[in-house]
């Protein structure tokens, strides 16, 4: 606790920061609750995938802090000083490996020895490239160290033939080489088992039964042939005890009539009995046996011939007679023992049981096994110890990620500096004019969007595929407008390593992505409600055109009202005139204001408009957060990460022209006529409502004014009788 921290306070949180060597040392003294993650998959990262499964010992497939700190204390016993992690450097120096220690002074030699296995013996240096090579160029060795070995064409045929045997029987691990081999652990239990077998055997072959050297056989058909024997002489019995019954017990027809195919079916055929049923109290072991079981019972008869009084029958108390005589034999059959098992990455395909007692009589012998063990010793003597090497890639590993580790764990340094990229970061996405950098990976994307939908981001899920692979992903739009984002839309998506992914849209959360978007949104509501209206307007006044087309070509008799036109003109020209006055209005109280309310009215009608819409929206950036985007993947965060607006901006670039580019305005393809055209319509429009206003000023529209107004008395005087009524 004496150790003086630092913190800085960053995303909505504090997070430390790793300025020294004592930061990464004294980290089991930090309150994990102070750490940004709590743990996160070993998949969806770009992260040295090497670094991550060393990290995760217990194959979990998850990371968490006591792997950190258990990687931590284990780096600090091999190397002098942590300076050199938090460079994260490519390098091992052998001047940082620990010699004061035997175990780090061994990791010194074995380093000098690869590099001079290289052709580097100047070097002072290790990579992880070093290692690789170092590991394919001993991996075809027979003694490289790993003290597994393989059948190889260098070894005895006698103990190439030990070393399958025990891969097949008890199970194999993989050689440096990947090939399947045998260490001294399943050597010793191979044999064991072997030893255990020959001695059960041997204790069979002792027991003294009427059948000798058959009782083996005997007695494996005896467990084949009892249930359909023994069934045999119970429905003996009840044919003697019910002789009307003798028919039921037989086979009926139906169960021997051939299938559609024109065949006996074998299943159906080994489920009727024995032999034909009658009263005699003998099975007659030749005749009108059942096909399916002929043969067997044929070769019982042989081999128990010697215990039948007539050798082509079997009575009830011969048969007990038979089992009885192999119940000492029974007795050490169901006494097999249980053969050792182990853990291994390969199991076993066959069993002990297969052999013959004479191959496993040659390879139980000492003399294979201690052959074996004279091999492991000379492995344990290599220079470059397999072990060693896989201890040395594991701190060249380390020296080199686990710095990029804490900050991407312990804190979210690299997340919150924008020229460098977090871990959880797989590429960019390039969709509709912006370049999405906050891409993480997806398994299931409707698990996903449940959790995800709480970080209050905008996230386009995409199917991702390149040359027959395919990639999830979920990419965050923090900046920008959401008008053009569909389902079903096309982009690029480029991974850290710069291969391009066809990216496809498959499902939006839609969010809100930036103020400029909240004070757009009331304008394009209100062009889109417009629009739909005029759609509306314009498609009832063709159908009603359409209508009354068709009505006037079928009666013809149908003549044009002038009276009935007047009237429609003079409502046409009320209207327009009651626009313009009302335009006239406004636009007189807007000039009637002085020079200082002009900006004070401007601005009162866009809060108006946008005042909610912008208050909602940025209520809403403000609560954007990563934790739960990186919870639905898979990770365990400490509270709230927060993405503000400056982030949001970096996460989530737009299409800029370069510093350096001109920009020429002129478009060819633009109509230069466009603005004369709006400006004329706009002159009709205002010539209508001034022509409409001076109408109703001279009162030339009082007549009609006047007529309304009656009609409109006459329609509330009957609704009141109406009502009266």
């Amino acid at each position: 606790m004496s150790h003086m921290w630092t913190f800085q306070r960053v995303g909505g949180l504090d997070q430390v920061v790793f300025k020294s060597a004592n930061d990464i040392i004294n980290l089991p003294d930090l309150d994990p609750k102070l750490w940004v993650a709590l743990s996160c998959p070993t998949t969806g990262l770009d992260f040295d995938k090497r670094t991550l499964a060393l990290l995760d010992s217990d194959n979990d497939g998850r990371i968490r802090i006591p792997d950190i700190l258990d990687a931590i204390s284990w780096t600090e016993d091999k190397i002098i000083s942590f300076d050199s992690i938090l460079k994260t450097s490519e390098t091992l120096p052998l001047s940082q490996i620990d010699t004061s220690t035997p175990s780090g002074n061994k990791l010194s030699v074995t380093a000098h020895s690869i590099l001079a296995s290289l052709n580097k013996s100047n070097v002072d240096y290790l990579t992880q490239d070093d290692i690789q090579q170092c590991i394919k160029i001993n991996a075809d060795n027979l003694y490289n160290g790993d003290l597994i070995f393989p059948v190889s064409n260098e070894l005895s045929p006698e103990m190439q033939t030990f070393i399958q045997t025990a891969i097949q029987t008890t199970g194999a691990q993989k050689d440096m080489s990947g090939q399947d081999g045998i260490d001294l652990n399943i050597a010793t239990t191979f044999v064991d088992n072997l030893k255990t077998w020959l001695q059960w055997q041997t204790k069979i072959s002792n027991t003294q039964t009427p059948f000798g050297e058959n009782s083996a056989e005997i007695w494996k058909l005896i467990q084949q042939l009892k249930p359909k024997i023994d069934d045999y002489f119970l429905r003996i019995e009840l044919a003697q005890y019910a002789p009307q019954a003798q028919t039921a017990l037989n086979v009926d027809e139906k169960y021997i009539v051939p299938t559609q195919n024109g065949l006996l079916s074998d299943e159906a055929l080994a489920e009727l009995p024995l032999s034909k049923i009658d009263t005699t109290n003998a099975l007659d072991l030749v005749n009108g046996l059942n096909p399916l079981w002929k043969a067997k019972i044929s070769r019982f008869k042989t081999l128990v011939a010697s215990s039948l009084s007539n050798p082509d029958q079997l009575t009830p108390q011969e048969w007990l007679d038979i089992q009885q005589s192999l119940q000492a034999y029974a007795t050490l059959i169901s006494a097999k023992p249980e053969m050792a098992k182990l853990t291994v990455e390969i199991e076993p395909s066959t069993s002990i049981e297969d052999m013959s007692n004479s191959a496993i009589t040659n390879l139980a012998n000492d003399d294979l096994l201690n052959e074996f063990k004279q091999m492991v010793e000379q492995d344990n003597k290599t220079p470059i110890s397999a072990s060693d090497v896989l201890v040395l890639e594991k701190l060249v590993l380390f020296h080199k990620h686990l710095y990029r580790l804490l900050v991407n764990f312990v804190s979210f340094a690299d997340f919150f500096t924008p020229k460098t990229r977090a871990a959880f970061q797989l590429g960019n996405l390039y969709i509709d004019g912006r370049c999405a950098t906050l891409c993480v990976a997806v398994d299931n994307i409707a698990k996903h969007a449940t959790m995800a939908n709480y970080s209050e981001l905008c996230l386009l899920y995409c199917e991702c595929t390149r040359h027959g692979q395919k990639q999830l992903i979920a990419a965050a739009m923090t900046a920008g407008q959401g008008d053009l984002l569909i389902e079903g839309r096309n982009g690029v998506f480029i991974d850290n390593d710069g291969n391009d992914w066809d990216a496809n849209v498959v499902k939006i959360i839609t969010k809100p992505i930036s103020i400029q978007q909240a004070i757009l949104a009331p304008y394009q509501r209100i062009g889109r409600c417009i629009t739909e209206q005029i759609n509306k307007w314009a498609s009832s006044k063709d159908a009603d055109v359409e209508k009354s087309s068709e009505q006037a070509l079928q009666n013809p008799a149908n003549k044009f009202d002038i009276g009935k036109s007047v009237g429609i003109f003079a409502a046409i020209g009320l209207a327009v005139g009651a626009i313009g006055t009302a335009l006239a209005s406004i636009f007189q109280a807007i000039f009637s204001l002085t020079w200082w309310q002009f900006p004070l009215f401007f601005v009162g009608i866009f809060l108006i408009i946008s005042g909610p819409s912008v208050i909602l929206a940025w209520l809403k950036l403000r609560r954007r957060t990563l934790g739960p985007l990186l919870e639905a993947s898979g990770w365990a965060i400490n509270g709230q990460v927060k993405i503000n607006l400056m982030l949001g901006r970096l996460l989530t670039s737009k299409a800029e022209l370069p510093t350096n580019a001109k920009r020429n305005l002129h478009d060819p393809m633009k109509q230069r006529h466009q603005k004369l055209i709006v400006i004329f319509w706009l002159a009709i429009l205002l010539g209508v409502g001034a022509t409409a206003g001076w109408l109703w000023h001279e009162g030339y529209l009082d007549h009609y004014i006047k007529q309304h107004n009656q009609e409109q008395t006459q329609n509330k005087a009957d609704t009141t009788t109406n009502i009266d009524k």
